[in-house]
């Protein structure tokens, strides 16, 4: 038999940070509680790792991009399910014949599950975007939809523009899916995303911060306020922590190109990147780059030369990436990290004019690095290139950057790692699986 609440809801919650709440209120009388995360501390790599309960060495995800050799192009924010190696954490419970929902999860696109919702634009070849959900069952978006009475607000989830409505739509979309007999899933998976934007443009210790954690709050109460008459015990979680920006990013590219081990090409008066040359390049990737180079005496050259550049605070080898727990062969040849207080940014270019088209707009997929500049408005409607203007950033893990998880489960599991939670979820969903 059952138990009354015999389904789970885990939420991953953006830059909850354990430093962030610690001194605030937990949600519904549920404390805040600490655990390390994994690292790199990005999205994609923790929410691979806590769905699949085993670190980016063997998930595949080790950054929110990463570099093609075969294509020579870098790649970013790819949504294909197919990235991520490994068992998941429901698998056992979905051959038994539980449902698993995922909305608005990272690489959730063609994922064995029975329900998933998200964004999946067209870009028009003339310009300008249609805005769209990919959703599984098919009339799963426009049905939410009508219910929620607006469709999501694409321009609210990423951009100059970025705020609590994506948040707000997610959780309301959430809500709408938990209630519904018919759809909600054994185990439900939700992303909220909005604290991520005024860290990252403010920094951690800002009022815009303090303000946009309030908002968080509210809507993480209201998911488990819903939770409980739908039948669902929840399970929140930072995916990093933010750390305050006090020190100009470095410029690993410039670096490189410098010492003559990046190609670039000039198309009119822009310099746009020549993969198909370089000898060594960095994608960068908030504190982390993942460089890539072509032999090994390159990549001895490119790690001497980053370790002499500004603002590079570590450069990891085969050994260090290992020893991290990222040493997929088909992964970096080297790592980066920038001095505590700085972050890595992509640019190889020095003078203005010689940035290539997409500098100034929200390209994310082009870009062959992560841009938080794309979080502030340039001229409109161009975003800014000012570098400046970056008040958080993440990338780092450890005990100093640990991040914060709440609950309902009685009793509560105790992890003191991300993946440990992942387990407990695990084991909690299978467990309830075989009393039912």
């Amino acid at each position: 038999m059952a138990s009354e609440r015999d389904k789970i809801l885990v939420v991953s919650a953006a830059a909850l940070g354990w430093d962030l709440v610690r001194e605030t209120p937990g949600i519904a009388s549920l404390p805040w509680r600490r655990m390390e995360t994994v690292f790199p501390a990005l999205t994609c790599p923790v929410q691979a790792s806590f769905r699949t309960e085993a670190l980016p060495c063997f998930n595949g995800m080790e950054g929110n991009g990463f570099f093609d050799r075969r294509l020579q192009r870098p790649f970013f924010w790819e949504q294909s399910a197919e990235l991520v190696y490994g068992r998941r954490i429901w698998e056992g419970a979905r051959a038994a014949g539980r449902r698993v929902g995922m909305l608005f999860w990272q690489q959730s696109l063609g994922e064995a599950v029975d329900l998933v919702l998200s964004p999946r634009p067209i870009h028009r070849h003339h310009g300008g975007m249609i805005v769209d959900c990919l959703s599984r069952p098919d009339a799963l978006y426009a049905d939410l939809c009508r219910a929620i009475g607006r469709p999501f607000p694409l321009m609210r989830y990423w951009g100059p523009m970025a705020s609590r409505a994506s948040s707000a739509w997610i959780v309301e979309a959430t809500i709408r899916v938990m209630r519904d007999p018919d759809l909600a899933p054994d185990l439900l998976l939700a992303y909220v995303p909005h604290l991520d934007y005024d860290l990252q443009r403010f920094g951690p210790d800002s009022p815009r911060a303090a303000r946009a954690l309030t908002e968080a709050r509210a809507l993480l109460e209201r998911l488990v306020e819903a939770a409980g008459p739908a039948g669902y015990e929840v399970v929140i979680f930072g995916d990093y922590a933010m750390a305050p920006v006090r020190r100009p990013p470095a410029f690993p590219n410039r670096a490189l190109r410098e010492a003559g081990l990046m190609a670039v090409r000039r198309v009119r008066r822009s310099l746009y990147p020549d993969f198909f040359h370089s000898r060594a390049f960095v994608v960068a990737d908030h504190e982390v780059g993942f460089v890539v180079t072509r032999t090994p005496a390159d990549a001895a050259e490119a790690a001497a030369c980053l370790r002499a550049a500004p603002g590079i605070g570590q450069v990891m080898d085969r050994e260090d990436q290992r020893c991290a727990g990222i040493d997929d062969p088909d992964g970096a040849d080297l790592v980066v990290l920038a001095e505590e207080g700085g972050w890595i940014a992509y640019p190889w270019w020095t003078e203005a004019a010689e940035a290539p088209d997409y500098a100034t707009h929200v390209d994310i997929h082009n870009k062959p690095g992560y841009d938080p500049c794309e979080l502030f408005f340039g001229l409109p409607p161009r975003v800014s290139t000012d570098v400046r203007k970056v008040g958080g950033t993440h990338g780092r893990a450890g005990p100093e950057r640990a991040v914060a998880w709440a609950t309902t489960l009685d009793p509560a599991p105790e992890p003191a790692h991300v993946m440990s939670l992942a387990k407990a979820v695990q084991d909690r969903l299978e467990a309830k699986t075989c009393r039912a």
